[in-house]
């Protein structure tokens, strides 16, 4: 086994200790003095944990410079905001650990403001689907199910303190394949939790969820996701999927602009969106990140937004010759591959 795969097992396995020897400290009458009994092994444990955290980063970090940018398509269509870039700081998510140091994060952004219209010809609210899914749905071909809401609900500092995932248009939106690939992992048995944007909410997830998930592993972290093998040892994730919304199981091959999913908010998430990374192997514990660059898009930086249009608005053209017909330029405020 690598170090890669041992160091997240004795960081998960640090936190059980701590929390076992906090618990004997209140239930049980351990002999000797609290500091010894207690304090001091948990010193002990904290100690290694923090080691073992540094040494999963370190191993997760790319070896050398990084190699040119892995390019796909767009993994959604609509207008869209980016989210901890790595155009503007690599690890973008502060850390190489899960093969995430060059991921991005994207939110619907289907209006700028109340009642303001898309800033792009043919953009169009994110979709989502009319009902939860009931069973399992049958692989197909993307649809457009009801509009749903046409703009973003703000961070708040205290009230509302959670918001339904129905609030954010976002949520339910269609998650296209960015290749022709083969699926590896399929998992959306998780549930969609609430929005995490308020203050109260966010001090939860930052002190206490996050902590809780990082003990149960990767999978908890990413929520319901979607792993691609692109091939030549390239593989892509799709992050916070919403729960039964995955139309493809593992084995099975995917073409390019396919429906696989939709957006929703399981995992380690504040609101539903897509959390999107290329990395060098199957599993997020051993693999580490891949550049990359969408097609017609580029890599957009933190605040710019992007539209991809509906596969069928196309006209049969490639999407680079379509994003320079809309307004001279590929992608709002940053040129592709800048």
């Amino acid at each position: 086994m690598s170090v890669r795969r041992v160091v997240p097992i004795a960081m998960r396995l640090s936190w059980l200790v701590l929390i076992a020897l906090a618990i004997g400290e209140f239930v049980t009458d351990l002999p000797g003095p609290w500091w010894a009994t207690t304090l001091l092994p948990a010193l002990v444990v904290l100690a290694l944990m923090v080691a073992t955290m540094s040494l999963q980063a370190r191993t997760a970090a790319p070896r050398g410079e990084p190699g040119p940018p892995v390019e796909v398509a767009p993994p959604v269509t609509g207008r869209w905001k980016a989210l901890n870039s790595p155009a503007d700081k690599v690890p973008s998510h502060g850390t190489h650990a899960y093969g995430q140091t060059y991921a991005i994060d994207i939110v619907a952004e289907p209006e700028t403001a109340e009642g303001e219209a898309p800033g792009r010809p043919g953009a169009a609210p994110a979709p989502r689907p009319a009902a939860d899914p009931a069973t399992r749905p049958e692989a197909g071909p993307a649809t457009r199910p009801e509009v749903g809401p046409v703009t973003r609900p703000a961070f708040r500092l205290f009230w509302p303190v959670v918001r339904r995932n129905r609030a954010f248009p976002a949520f339910g939106a269609p998650l296209l394949a960015v290749a022709d690939a083969t699926v590896v992992v399929a998992s959306d048995g998780q549930r969609d939790h609430l929005s995490r944007n308020s203050l109260p909410a966010l001090a939860y997830l930052m002190l206490a969820e996050a902590t809780v998930r990082s003990i149960a592993g990767a999978h908890r972290i990413i929520g319901n996701h979607v792993i691609l093998d692109l091939g030549g040892g390239t593989y892509a994730v799709y992050a916070h999927l919403r729960r039964g919304s995955l139309r493809v199981r593992a084995g099975d091959r995917v073409r390019a602009g396919q429906e696989i999913g939709h957006v929703g908010n399981s995992g380690n998430t504040t609101e539903p969106h897509l959390h999107f990374h290329l990395m060098d192997g199957p599993d997020p514990d051993a693999a580490r990140g891949v550049p990359f660059t969408w097609r017609g898009v580029g890599v957009p930086a933190n605040g710019e937004t992007f539209t991809v249009v509906e596969p069928q608005e196309r006209g049969g053209q490639p999407i680079e010759e379509q994003a320079e017909k809309q307004a001279g330029r590929p992608v709002e405020g940053r040129a592709a591959g800048s």
